[in-house]
């Protein structure tokens, strides 16, 4: 997915009530980007780091600034949780993701279950229906184990209700597949943090004791894009 051009490099000076970040940018300038990540963000905060933003022509945005990447060390991070959907989208039409080929149509948002959108509904004449749920990951801890992702960096009882849905799906004679996109450049695997989120954990193994698959896959960052690069080892699940 190409992010909009040019970006503009700043220092985060700080991220505050979620949806909101000050940047100091490089000729000095201090402005307030929109946040577009309402998770802990956990190690993507401090302030100082090198962050990336895009900028918006539009007059009626209260914010023109949004946060798209940050930089630590020679790793880029995507933060904008508005991205993933249509970075694994075009994954999957491209043909980079094989667990997930050979479906005839793809729609994105479909309602289904209890008042519950469907991230990617992939659908075909022979192989039926595969319901795809996208969660974008990027907290990496290296406390045990290094370049380890992990999923959830904060509480998510809106992800919790969405594995049920999916066991709903597998039960009713369909696909159902938890997408974790990791939008880092600098992990080689993956697993729950079932610390940060011990319900979630066990919503995720009644899931996947009932058919829901789960996979992984990294990303190639840098201030031109974001893509789906290759698939990651899920580690104790």
């Amino acid at each position: 997915m190409q992010l909009p051009h040019p970006l503009i490099h700043g220092k985060l000076i700080k991220r505050y009530k979620r949806f909101l970040a000050d940047v100091e940018l490089d000729n000095g300038e201090v402005i307030t980007a929109h946040c577009a990540n309402p998770g802990g963000m956990i190690g993507l905060k401090e302030p100082g780091i090198d962050v990336w933003l895009s900028q918006s022509d539009n007059p009626k945005r209260k914010l023109k600034y949004s946060w798209e990447l940050c930089q630590i060390g020679d790793a880029w991070i995507g933060i904008n949780t508005a991205h993933p959907n249509a970075i694994v989208e075009e994954a999957i039409l491209a043909g980079k993701v094989p667990e997930l080929a050979g479906y005839e149509n793809l729609k994105r948002e479909v309602k289904y279950g209890k008042n519950s959108r469907i991230d990617i509904l992939l659908s075909d004449p022979d192989k039926g229906l595969c319901y795809v749920e996208v969660k974008n990951v990027h907290l990496k801890r290296d406390d045990d184990v290094p370049g380890l992702a992990e999923f959830p960096d904060a509480v998510t009882a809106r992800g919790a209700k969405h594995l049920d849905e999916m066991t709903d799906m597998v039960a009713e004679g369909h696909r159902a597949v938890m997408f974790y996109l990791i939008q880092r450049t600098d992990c080689d695997r993956f697993t729950l943090a079932t610390d940060i989120d011990p319900h979630y954990g066990e919503r995720f193994k009644a899931a996947r004791t009932n058919g829901v698959e789960a996979i992984a896959y990294d990303c190639s960052i840098d201030t031109r894009a974001v893509t789906v690069r290759s698939s990651l080892p899920i580690l104790g699940l």
